[in-house]
């Protein structure tokens, strides 16, 4: 993009309607909105899309190596402002929640005043600025109110079922329900941490003043906990939308990489539905001794797989490399041509996608779960944090298309490799995984028709840019 785009000075061509997007700066939130981006350039409503320095290179490369298209289109346009320094401390194993990542969200709060003032130039050419924010950055985008043309909406880059017990809960339980459900449901304790829960709290008195609600779902898959967010008890006549998922409805996603993984060449050579691909994301590091029984758990198991083996992202991504444990001696020799170890990226929704896959064990972030249901892949849980052990609830409990390998309850504990080869072993050939798989794939096949032409999620996706687009 020009220099004009980089220092925050705007001489975009004239619109009627311009959307400023503004995610939080954890990877999994980038991603989604870098596909909302995509999505509404296809409606020719011109997209400005802030983060921070660090962010928009990181969003940059990641585009590349994916083989998007995204970066190139002439209706995006990336703004990246520079954030003070701050300390990066390497991912903590002892650790579940990402606190090495602190330093860098904290960071991003600089980000209101050239925002703002990004938002006030794009005010004074447009009829109207449509600001779609994530919930955390709301601080950032505070100033949105006092420009007169300019709106804001909320971006839930989680799952509806997480969000609706989250502010269930938070407004002390405002009418009835399956209490049941009620009961099983994880506990919030150590999901986040103290710096973290005072984090949300300055965003939430920040929230209040927005016109409406995206979620990067379906209701297709929540429908139930979306019409709960919905209800009067719930809801100040909010505009909702459920759009997603976004990785499935961004076609410029949906393409082959560049230049075929090496893996995808060994998939190939896969029977159908009989590896399990082994990933927890961005923001997990295991201990050394967690990784040797997971190792021996895969061996032992018999089965095929491929194993995402990395370490987390770090605060400053272009920092340097964090050592990765090793593995148990001899152990790839002994699986070899049954398994593949990965270290570093991976193309995950290619994975999913071919039919050689049968399982996934994740963390059960949000966009891990919706890429897997997407592609009717049933998965092994085991969460990490924040909204993960409600997800891996839902996955496991409500649409029955997962099975745990560790339970919220027991999160501290160390995952035996006799655990780890049980549930593999249960997923992918037993008759309770392939009653699972069926279900996923039933799962899928909604999903899909949802973000089809003329589906739920696209005549949402619709509604919201006819939305941005009124005139009054």
């Amino acid at each position: 993009m020009g220099a004009d785009e980089t220092n925050g000075t705007v001489h975009p061509p004239a619109a009627e309607v311009v959307v400023v997007m503004v995610p939080f700066v954890a990877h999994g939130h980038l991603n989604q909105l870098v596909h909302l981006s995509s999505l509404i350039s296809t409606y020719n409503i011109p997209v400005h899309f802030v983060s921070s320095t660090t962010h928009i290179r990181l969003v940059r490369s990641r585009l590349q190596t994916s083989g998007s298209h995204s970066a190139g289109s002439n209706l995006i346009h990336f703004h990246e402002f520079p954030t003070p320094p701050f300390a990066s401390p390497p991912p903590n194993p002892s650790n579940r929640f990402p606190t090495h990542l602190q330093p860098s969200f904290d960071a991003v709060l600089h980000l209101r005043r050239p925002v703002a003032d990004l938002i006030l130039s794009l005010s004074s050419t447009t009829r109207r600025v449509a600001v779609v924010h994530d919930f955390l950055m709301s601080y950032v985008v505070q100033d949105v109110k006092t420009i007169p043309n300019a709106e804001s909406y909320i971006f839930r880059p989680l799952s509806a079922f997480d969000c609706f017990w989250r502010t269930w809960e938070g407004m002390n339980r405002p009418f009835p329900v399956d209490q049941g459900m009620l009961k099983r449901l994880p506990s919030n304790e150590g999901c986040f941490t103290p710096e973290f829960i005072e984090f949300v709290k300055l965003h939430r008195g920040h929230a209040g003043f927005h016109a409406g609600l995206l979620f990067d779902t379906s209701r297709a898959i929540e429908a139930e906990y979306l019409e709960y967010f919905e209800r009067e008890e719930m809801n100040d006549t909010k505009k909702l939308w459920a759009i997603g998922p976004l990785n499935l409805i961004d076609k410029t996603f949906s393409t082959v990489s560049k230049d075929r993984h090496k893996c995808l060449q060994w998939l190939d050579l896969q029977p159908p539905s009989s590896v399990i691909y082994v990933s927890f994301g961005t923001t997990t590091t295991f201990t050394d001794e967690q990784i040797t029984e997971l190792a021996i758990g895969l061996e032992n198991s018999q089965q095929r797989f491929i194993w995402v083996l990395r370490a987390a992202d770090k605060g400053d991504v272009f920092g340097g490399e964090t050592k990765m444990a090793d593995l148990p001696n001899g152990f790839e020799a002994r699986v070899d041509g049954r398994g593949l170890v990965l270290r570093g990226w991976a193309p995950q929704m290619e994975i999913l996608g071919h039919v050689a896959t049968g399982g996934f064990m994740t963390h059960c972030g949000w966009n891990s779960c919706t890429e897997s249901i997407s592609r009717g892949v049933p998965m092994a849980t085991w969460p990490m944090h924040s909204d993960q052990p409600r997800n891996a609830f839902l996955i496991t409990d409500v649409l029955r298309i997962g099975v745990v390998v560790n339970d919220w309850a027991h999160r501290d504990e160390l995952v035996k490799s006799v655990v780890v080869e049980d549930v593999i072993r249960r997923l992918m050939v037993s008759k309770e995984g392939s009653e699972m798989r069926k279900r996923a794939g039933e799962l899928a096949a909604a999903v899909g028709r949802s973000v089809a032409e003329g589906g739920k999620s696209r005549k949402e996706i619709d509604s919201f840019i006819s939305y941005i687009n009124r005139h009054g």
